[in-house]
């Protein structure tokens, strides 16, 4: 049992990126996990030629039946349904124990809550092959194995899901010190709700999505468009007055603003940027989904370590 334990534990991290990344919250994640923990102690170690390999292989085809289960409860999800957020870096420090600033960079754009958001319209078969192939690096054969489908299957899923990844998601490239440097503008412009800053932010075809999940006040379809998001903060500016204060977080590997009222958390915000504007907004206020978010949080030291120099892709 204790041989078991360790090398359970030795790809746990691993395993765990990949049920969040498949699955968009924690809590799934590690109910796939303890299922596969379970199946794993169940198992005749000397049959195996891969521990990797078998726990891996398990715990995809567990994330694929819980994501089957997780798409029909979603379609009952009250307004936009967007992925619990992280600020935990270990979902992203996949490559080694010391990974480099720039991996840490790389990684963190295929962790991010505007990719997630896109995986959830991938089927789940689709998402598992994409991330296996475009994330994790696993060969056709191997992917083939995993899924219990053919190499040519395997391969035409991985390239539905990239086409449509590509056309939803494009690559831009930032520098997270103009990143920060916006978000520093959209803190000032939110807080006055002055319209003449709000509307130099976001870019004309802009996007906002709001995940409140019927427990807390929220816009329950997605905002399309400039004008209709300046109006919106407007009026939260104008209502909220001196309550709001903005915290600068690394949120799912990404620079974002945690957003306080009188001192609680209230929101989880995520911006995409072309470095000039605001291309999308992404805002997480259901209760449910902060509760692993620390109540404070301060995340300069992290922010200045991997941050000069290095660009954001998104």
């Amino acid at each position: 049992m204790t041989d078991k334990l360790e090398t359970f534990n030795a790809h746990r991290r691993h395993l765990m990126a990949v049920a969040y990344r498949m699955l968009g919250t924690r809590a799934d994640a590690e109910d796939v996990l303890q299922e596969a923990w379970l199946r794993w102690q169940a198992t005749e170690m000397p049959d195996l030629r891969s521990a990797e390999a078998w726990l891996m292989t398990i715990t995809t085809r567990l994330c694929i039946d819980r994501l089957r289960t997780l798409r029909t409860e979603r379609e009952h999800y009250t307004g936009p349904w967007l992925p619990e957020p992280t600020l935990d870096a270990s979902l992203f420090e996949l490559a080694s124990p010391d990974p480099t600033p720039e991996h840490m960079v790389e990684l963190a754009s295929d962790l991010s809550v505007a990719f997630l958001a896109v995986l959830e319209r991938l089927s789940p078969d689709e998402r598992a092959a994409f991330l296996l192939r475009e994330v994790f690096d696993f060969d056709y054969d191997e992917i083939a194995e995993m899924l219990e489908r053919n190499e040519v299957a395997c391969r035409q899923l991985v390239h539905r899901a990239k086409t449509r990844v590509h056309d939803e998601r494009p690559r831009i490239t930032v520098n997270r010190e103009a990143h920060r440097a916006l978000l520093d503008r959209f803190r000032d412009a939110a807080r006055t709700g002055e319209r003449t800053k709000l509307e130099a932010l976001f870019a004309t075809d802009a996007q906002f999505v709001a995940d409140g999940g019927g427990k807390v006040l929220s816009v329950l379809k997605a905002l399309h468009g400039a004008e209709r998001i300046v109006r919106f903060f407007e009026v939260v500016a104008r209502r909220a007055g001196e309550h709001l204060s903005y915290q600068h977080a690394l949120i799912n590997g990404e620079p974002g603003l945690l957003r306080y009222w009188d001192g609680k958390l209230d929101a989880v915000m995520t911006l995409i940027t072309d470095g000039e504007q605001i291309l999308a907004c992404y805002i997480l206020r259901n209760p449910e989904k902060l509760a692993n978010v620390p109540a404070a949080y301060l995340d300069e030291k992290i922010y200045l370590s991997n941050s000069a120099g290095l660009s954001q892709r998104h």
